[in-house]
């Protein structure tokens, strides 16, 4: 029997105080962290430590954790409970099985028999595995997807995960990407050396990046040049944070290049934080791409070893599972190891960002387009485009198309150009009906408005915009009803809570739209209130799906 750690105990009742620590999680916890003092920051970081040990987080565990960091055990419980891939076990209760396969049920692998597969699995999976419906993983391009443990299934099908399952094929596949040396041999650095240098000197490359227009690539699109401008104005230290947790379902463009050339990406960083003066680099990745965080880990290790300059102290942060991190303020949270909960603004991050310092915050693929920006000039990025727009785009397109992928496209381009171009056409036997522009948040549009650039600010008018640029094509197979309700069931999944327009009308809005009969008055009155009165962008978008169907598909609800 473990012999119990006694705490403090109230003198005025003569009881003791809290739970017991029990002296195994005790020592459990302490061989997890190691010999460091641990820090209130890597609290997220400790819970992946449990449970990726133990597939589980026990109630003991959490108790024990609170005692070496001199927290309370409800501000670790909190924490743990807030992101999705965290298991709680309160004490009493049975552990998850050892194996998880999770299935991605959002918007395209949800088209292409998400529902199906999960039943399916159900019928034929054994007691010591769990089968879970997960939110969007970044890999809707090869839908439907399964994941087994941290091993992806591409276009899978029961037979394909049970294989995978039978065999314990439960890690993630490295990707095969364009290493340090390899990096290093083609010119790679060489840009960052010159600036650090003082060859090209760090206002000719704010003015490069002015110049060509590059705007920020996560979905915001606020100018790159003029936010590098304000934060280094900013009292030092400077601190820089990067946004990888990638969860708009049909995002997936930030995956696909860090699995090619994450060298790219670090050089761009790197130049950034030079440029702005920051001395701390943090990456937040996300929690979903195993592989891509193995191979990132190791390629940043190499980098320290043979660094191409004094570099920053850079740290590598895992994401949990939780789509609002998205949101650069709650990723600020998460960072500072706290629930993933949107900051009110003003102060903006530019100001008061992580640990409250001045913090240059970015999407990976803005920084990922920074070093050839500077070695070719602001005027080749804005040499491309179309329909008057100025740029490249990386479109993630996945649905009804014959060719799903990352597609690098001219900015400005539209649907019906960029479906034909570059995806070959609808998949066969389908006709376009309709697509999100942006994301499951960017709105949906009919097939009739195909022609509308695609970009930054060309969308606005019609209560749609581009964001990360994750176009979902869907087809005459489909309807707009279906898939706008996944959207509104995914958000209010993902709705932090904090505030109550988005806590309650997200789940309002899922229980209107699964009525025959929609009530458009009432959801024109919820969706208004909305947007109005959210904090951050996930309730303020969340409606857009659903008043796309209003407006654009009145057929549909007849």
């Amino acid at each position: 029997m473990d012999k119990p750690v006694l705490r403090k105990r109230n003198k005025m009742r003569g009881e003791q105080r809290g739970r017991h620590v029990t002296q195994t999680a005790q020592e459990q916890i302490r061989d997890l962290l190691g010999s460091e003092t641990p820090r209130r920051d890597l609290l997220i970081e400790y819970l992946h430590l449990i449970q990726d040990e133990f597939g589980h987080i026990a109630a003991d565990h959490i108790t024990a954790l609170a005692a070496e960091m001199q927290l309370a055990t409800t501000e670790i419980y909190e924490v743990a409970t807030f992101y999705h891939h965290f298991d709680v076990i309160r004490e009493g209760d049975d552990a998850p099985p050892e194996l998880t396969v999770r299935v991605c049920d959002s918007i395209t692998c949800e088209m292409y028999g998400a529902n199906e597969l999960v039943a399916k699995l159900e019928g034929i999976v054994g007691d010591d595995v769990r089968v879970q419906r997960v939110p969007c993983v970044g890999r809707c391009e090869q839908a439907p997807v399964a994941v087994v443990g941290m091993n992806p299934i591409h276009q899978a099908t029961e037979k394909q995960v049970m294989q995978e399952v039978n065999a314990n094929n439960s890690k993630a596949e490295l990707p095969n990407c364009i290493d340090f040396t390899s990096y290093q041999e083609s010119e790679g650095y060489a840009t960052l050396k010159k600036i650090v240098a003082g060859d090209i000197d760090n206002e000719s490359v704010i003015s490069t990046l002015e110049d060509s227009n590059l705007r920020g690539l996560g979905g915001a699109g606020f100018p790159a040049g003029r936010k590098w401008r304000i934060v280094r104005d900013q009292e030092a230290p400077r601190i820089m944070a990067v946004n990888i947790d990638e969860g708009e379902p049909g995002t997936f463009k930030d995956r696909y290049y860090l699995e090619r050339d994450p060298h790219r990406f670090f050089e761009g960083m790197l130049i950034a934080a030079h440029v702005v003066g920051t001395d701390s680099i943090y990456i937040y990745l996300r929690d979903e791409y195993a592989g891509i965080r193995e191979s990132m880990e190791s390629e940043l290790a190499k980098l320290k070893a043979n660094p191409p300059c004094e570099l920053p102290h850079i740290e590598l942060r895992r994401g949990a599972g939780a789509y609002i991190c998205g949101e650069e303020s709650a990723m600020i949270e998460s960072i500072e190891g706290k629930r993933g909960m949107p900051r009110l603004r003003p102060p903006f991050v530019a100001q008061v960002g992580v640990f409250g310092r001045p913090t240059l915050e970015h999407n990976m693929e803005t920084l990922y387009w920074i070093r050839e920006i500077i070695e070719k000039g602001g005027e080749w990025f804005t040499s491309h485009g179309r329909n008057g727009r100025k740029g490249l785009r990386s479109f993630s397109v996945s649905g009804r198309v014959k060719k799903p992928g990352v597609h690098l496209a001219p900015a400005g381009i539209t649907i019906k150009e960029l479906i034909e171009e570059y995806c070959d056409g609808m998949a066969d036997g389908h006709e376009f009906y309709g697509y999100f522009p942006g994301g499951a948040s960017g709105g949906i549009l009919p097939a009739s408005m195909g022609d509308i650039p695609l970009d930054f600010d060309t969308l606005n008018e019609y209560g749609c915009f581009i964001g990360s640029a994750a176009i979902i094509v869907f087809s005459d197979a489909d309807n707009a009803r279906d898939v706008a309700k996944n959207a509104m069931s995914f958000f209010e999944h993902e709705s932090c809570g904090k505030c109550t327009p988005c806590r309650v009308g997200t789940s309002k809005a899922v229980k209107l739209m699964s009525k025959a009969e929609w009530n458009q008055p009432l959801m024109n009155e919820l969706s208004k209130t909305m947007m109005d009165a959210s904090i951050c962008g996930l309730g303020q978008a969340a409606s857009n799906p659903m008043n796309s169907v209003l407006k654009y598909f009145p057929d549909e609800l007849k």
